[in-house]
């Protein structure tokens, strides 16, 4: 039998990229990755567990992450980018209705509602556990995952001071620390309960502290 060349490119036309990441495969390794630290947790979550979840091989894996740690935090944000998707074709904005204290309520009880969530929290807690001994992974997640957050709350925080609701010699990179790094050390911590009603408290003290004097 004669040997078939294989098929040539069309004139013009780049030849196929193999390298490229079969889309079908990213999505299952990333929902193998996110349920496997769900059921087993972190320390217990493979390459190969993910692999085989997945349906696909290690090497798959390897190619494209260099650790469990790297895949399970692109999976993380993929999830978060799909709830994004999920809340409305708007990309998201931190609301500015001219009422402070409304909006960042608002938002804290939006994330509260997110940290409550069994798909974002074990993962979460996870990448966070791993991110205080991995320093490298810790700045890529407060540059990927957090940093767009907290610009949002600095935008507003500005718009409030060329309103006149906040002192204009607040720092707001330091201000917006006094409605999250609360929330942020219970739910870590597990120090006490999250709640609506406890964001909405923070709120409550973190503006009579900012308002003009």
């Amino acid at each position: 039998m004669a040997v078939q060349k294989s098929p040539q490119p069309a004139p013009g036309k780049p030849a196929p990229d193999s390298t490229r990441r079969s889309e079908k495969s990213r999505r299952a390794i990333y929902d193998a990755a996110l349920a496997l630290v769900v059921e087993v947790g972190y320390p217990k979550t493979t390459i190969e567990g993910i692999a085989a979840r997945a349906g696909v091989g290690k090497q798959t894996i390897y190619r494209w992450w260099s650790s469990k740690a790297d895949v399970l935090m692109e999976a993380f944000l993929a999830l978060a980018e799909q709830s994004v998707e999920e809340a409305g074709p708007a990309p998201y904005t931190f609301p500015d209705t001219g009422d402070l204290a409304a909006d960042v309520k608002g938002v804290l009880r939006a994330t509260v509602d997110q940290m409550n969530d069994p798909r974002f929290d074990v993962p979460s807690r996870a990448l966070a556990a791993e991110g205080v001994v991995n320093e490298q992974l810790g700045r890529e997640l407060v540059a990927k995952l957090m940093q767009p957050s907290l610009d949002l709350y600095i935008t507003r925080l500005r718009a409030a001071q060329d309103a006149g609701q906040v002192r204009p010699e607040i720092d707001p990179r330091i201000a917006l620390e006094l409605f999250i790094s609360p929330l942020a050390q219970r739910w870590l911590q597990h120090t006490g309960p999250i709640s609506h009603a406890y964001t909405d408290t923070l709120v409550d003290y973190a503006i009579h502290g900012l308002a003009p004097r």
